[in-house]
């Protein structure tokens, strides 16, 4: 008897069980397609934060889901709180674009992109952020992802993309779980490196590799580093970091070996 694939069954001593494809056919002509039951659905390992540089939730919503415009996101969090999916997670959204993170280097197959309409100059809104978080604590609860894989778009595409703007607030995101933060505001901030205080500083950018930032272009990579995670220094065009970023940068190091 010949049956078609859609309907194969493997049979077990409890009985048959049918195997869960809706397409029985391959995804190349090189090969035949022969059912098999043991896979699952793609696991998500980061999450990718944006902003939309649009005015109107509505101009958001067209541009990330006309099949012209080839860009799209899992969700998308207008400014009052309200929550759109426009791609299921187990599927590829087009968000993250040219990316590398920690030598990986196509950040849309690994990641749930998330996009905050905010046109990347103004403050994001409270009821949007509150939004983000109850968001992002059922991702984790779905996904286990770890906190330091929770970042920004610029921190991928260093160069490339500046998104979420230096007004994002990352430090409460780190404070409800979300990616690292150091905050460098308390007297003894110093102590996390003693290094520093006896005048020795560490290769500044072979650490920010380390982080998960693209090598390839170090002023870039600095930048956007500064833009998360010290935007006071964002105002500095020397390209030379300083004291304080070379402390921040250890102790993130650090949240991150611990996590």
């Amino acid at each position: 008897m010949k049956y078609s694939v859609p309907l194969l069954c493997i049979c077990l001593l409890s009985g048959c069980v049918a195997l869960p494809f809706a397409d029985s056919r391959p995804d190349t002509e090189l090969a035949r397609f022969h059912a098999s039951p043991n896979f699952g659905p793609r696991r998500a390992n980061f999450v990718i934060l944006h902003h939309t540089s649009s005015d109107a939730l509505i101009h958001a919503l067209a541009t990330l889901s006309h099949p012209l415009s080839e860009v799209s996101s899992h969700y998308l969090i207008a400014r009052d709180g309200e929550i759109f999916q426009l791609v299921a997670e187990a599927e590829r959204a087009w968000h993250a674009g040219e990316s590398w993170w920690g030598g990986q280097t196509d950040m849309n197959s690994a990641s749930i992109g998330i996009e905050l309409d905010n046109n990347g100059k103004e403050p994001f809104a409270a009821a949007q952020i509150d939004a983000l978080l109850t968001l992002l604590r059922d991702i984790q609860q779905r996904h286990n992802v770890p906190r330091a894989n929770f970042l920004g778009h610029a921190d991928v595409a260093p160069g490339r993309k500046t998104d979420p703007s230096a007004l994002f607030p990352w430090s409460l995101l780190a404070a409800e779980g979300f990616g690292l933060w150091c905050d460098t505001s308390h007297d003894d901030w110093l102590t996390v490196s003693p290094a520093l205080v006896d005048g020795e500083l560490p290769d500044f950018f072979l650490a920010l590799t380390a982080l998960g930032y693209d090598p390839r272009e170090p002023k870039a990579a600095l930048t956007a580093f500064r833009r998360h995670f010290h935007p006071d220094g964002l105002d500095d065009e020397t390209g030379t970091p300083s004291a304080e970023e070379h402390t921040i940068l250890e102790c993130l190091l650090e949240q991150k070996k611990e996590r």
